[in-house]
C-alpha cells in the first residue's frame, strides 16, 4: 500500500471523471429526495403537505442504502490524494478551510431557516426570524454526543451533519497517517500489510465482499440512526477509511472490476431478503438487540456495501477507443491530404473533465450547503396550493433547482469572498 508522500507528486495520469459525475448526480438527487419528504407520511420533515403518501418510504430506502455512504467513500478517495499532494499540515489546513469555514458560515446564516419555517407552520408560533434566532443559538455543550457537542431546543446542524462528520474523520486521519510516516518501521509495516491485502484481493475472487461482513456486523451491534440518513454515524467512518484504502493500490480497483457481477447479485439478494426482515422487526429494527432486528441490520449493512461497490464497478467499465474513418493515419505516408478549411481542435485529453463537468464539479459543496434550506422554503409556499401531490412535487423540485442554480451562479461562484465562505477553491 503506497502511503501518501510528503513531497508533491506529478498530477495523476487518470482522473476518475465517473466519480465526478456521480457526486454531481447525488447532490442534485438530494433535491428530489428532500422534496419527496414533504409528502412522506412517516418522516417528520420541516414542512409537511396536508395530503401524504407511503410510496416515499420505498423510494427513500433505495436511496439511503448507498447515497451517503458513497459520498463518504469518495471523500476517502479524495483524502488520500490530498494528503499525497499537501502533506499532513497542508491537508488539515485545506480541510479546515474547505469544510470548516462553510460549516460555520452556513450554521449561522442558513441552517436556522428550515427550523424557523417548521415553527412558523404552527399557527400558535408566529415568531419573527430575529426572535427565533435568539432561541436557536441558546445552546449548551454535551461532550458525550461526539462530534455533535452543541445541543439546544431549536439548535441543529441540519443537513450539515455530513460536513461535521467528514471534517471529524479528516482530523482523525491526519495524525494517524503522520505517525505512520514518521517512523520507517511503521511505514514499512503498513506498506507490507497493504501489499498483502491488495495481492489477496486480486488473487481471490469475491474478496471485495469481505467489507460487507464488517459493515453488517457493525450495524447489527451498533444499530442505525435515522437522523443520519439511516446509518450509524460511525459506520460512515468505515466507508471513509475503505475509500482511503481503496485508492492506495490499483489492484483493489482491478479486483472490484472483476467482482462486479458477483457483487451486483449479492446486493440484490441481500436487499430483497433484508427489507422484509427489517419490516418484520417493526419499530425496534434500528436499535433493538433482538435476533430479528440484528439480522435485519446485518443484511442492511452488507447490502449497503454491495450496492455501493456495484455502482462503482458498473461505472468503471473499460471504454473502447473511438474509431476514426478507415485509412492510414494522417501522419503516415500515403495518407490523403487534409481537406481545406479550419483545422479541427484537438480532442480533450483522456480523463480531462469537460467544461460543464468541471463547472458542476466545483459546485458540489456549495450546492450541498444551499439545497435543503431552499427546498424547505419553496415547499413552505407550495404546500399551500390547492393541487395534487404530483403537481406540488414537480413544482418544488423545479423551482428549487432553479433557485439553487441561480444562487450559485450569480451569488456564490463569482466573487473571491463568497467562494471562500462556501468552501470553493480560489479561481485560477
Amino acid at each position: 500500500m503506497a502511503l501518501p508522500s510528503v513531497q508533491k507528486p506529478a498530477r495523476d495520469a487518470e482522473r476518475r471523471t465517473d466519480l465526478d459525475s456521480l457526486r454531481i448526480l447525488m447532490v442534485v438527487g438530494l433535491v428530489f429526495f428532500h422534496s419527496a419528504l414533504v409528502f412522506d407520511a412517516q418522516d417528520d420533515f420541516y414542512v409537511r403537505n396536508a395530503e401524504t403518501a407511503d410510496i416515499t418510504v420505498v423510494l427513500a430506502a433505495l436511496g439511503v442504502l448507498w447515497a451517503m455512504p458513497m459520498l463518504f467513500f469518495v471523500a476517502g478517495l479524495g483524502a488520500w490524494h490530498s494528503l499525497r499532494r499537501r502533506g499532513t499540515a497542508g491537508f488539515v489546513a485545506e480541510r479546515l478551510r474547505r469544510l470548516g469555514v462553510p460549516l460555520v458560515v452556513a450554521t449561522v446564516a442558513i441552517v436556522p431557516v428550515p427550523q424557523w419555517l417548521r415553527v412558523r407552520s404552527d399557527p400558535a408560533q408566529q415568531l419573527s426570524y430575529p426572535e427565533f434566532l435568539s432561541r436557536f443559538f441558546h445552546v449548551h455543550v454535551e461532550l458525550h454526543n461526539f462530534p455533535f457537542f452543541l445541543e439546544g431546543e431549536y439548535f441543529e446542524t441540519g443537513h450539515l451533519w455530513f460536513l461535521v462528520m467528514l471534517l471529524t474523520f479528516c482530523l482523525m486521519l491526519a495524525p494517524v497517517t503522520h505517525w505512520v510516516r514518521s517512523s520507517a518501521r511503521t511505514r514499512a509495516m503498513a506498506e507490507r500489510l497493504g501489499d498483502r491485502a491488495a495481492a489477496y484481493a486480486l488473487r481471490r475472487r469475491g474478496s471485495t465482499l469481505l467489507p460487507a461482513l464488517l459493515l453488517g456486523a457493525f450495524c447489527a451491534l451498533a444499530g442505525l440512526e435515522q437522523e443520519y440518513a439511516g446509518w450509524h454515524r460511525w459506520a460512515y467512518l468505515i466507508f471513509f477509511l475503505l475509500g482511503f484504502v481503496f485508492t492506495t493500490d490499483p489492484r483493489f480497483r482491478a479486483a472490484l472490476r472483476r467482482d462486479t457481477p458477483l457483487v451486483v447479485v449479492a446486493g440484490a439478494v441481500l436487499f430483497l431478503v433484508g427489507v422484509p426482515v427489517m419490516l418484520s422487526a417493526g419499530d425496534g429494527a434500528f436499535t433493538e438487540l433482538t435476533p430479528l432486528a440484528m439480522t435485519g441490520r446485518l443484511l442492511y449493512g452488507a447490502a449497503g456495501w454491495c450496492w455501493l461497490t456495484s455502482i462503482l464497478g458498473v461505472l468503471d467499465r473499460p471504454r473502447r477507443a473511438r474509431r476514426g474513418p478507415a485509412g492510414p493515419p494522417a501522419d503516415l505516408p500515403g495518407a490523403p491530404p487534409e481537406p481545406p478549411g479550419p483545422r479541427r481542435e484537438p480532442r480533450r485529453p483522456a480523463g480531462e473533465p469537460s467544461r460543464w463537468r468541471a463547472y458542476l464539479g466545483e459546485a458540489v459543496l456549495p450546492l450541498y450547503v444551499l439545497h435543503q434550506p431552499i427546498v424547505v422554503a419553496v415547499a413552505f409556499l407550495v404546500v399551500r396550493w390547492d393541487a395534487p401531490i404530483a403537481v406540488k412535487y414537480v413544482a418544488i423540485v423545479t423551482i428549487s433547482l432553479a433557485v439553487i442554480a441561480t444562487t450559485y451562479h450569480f451569488l456564490v461562484r463569482r466573487t473571491r469572498v463568497t467562494r471562500f465562505l462556501l468552501g470553493m477553491r480560489p479561481r485560477p
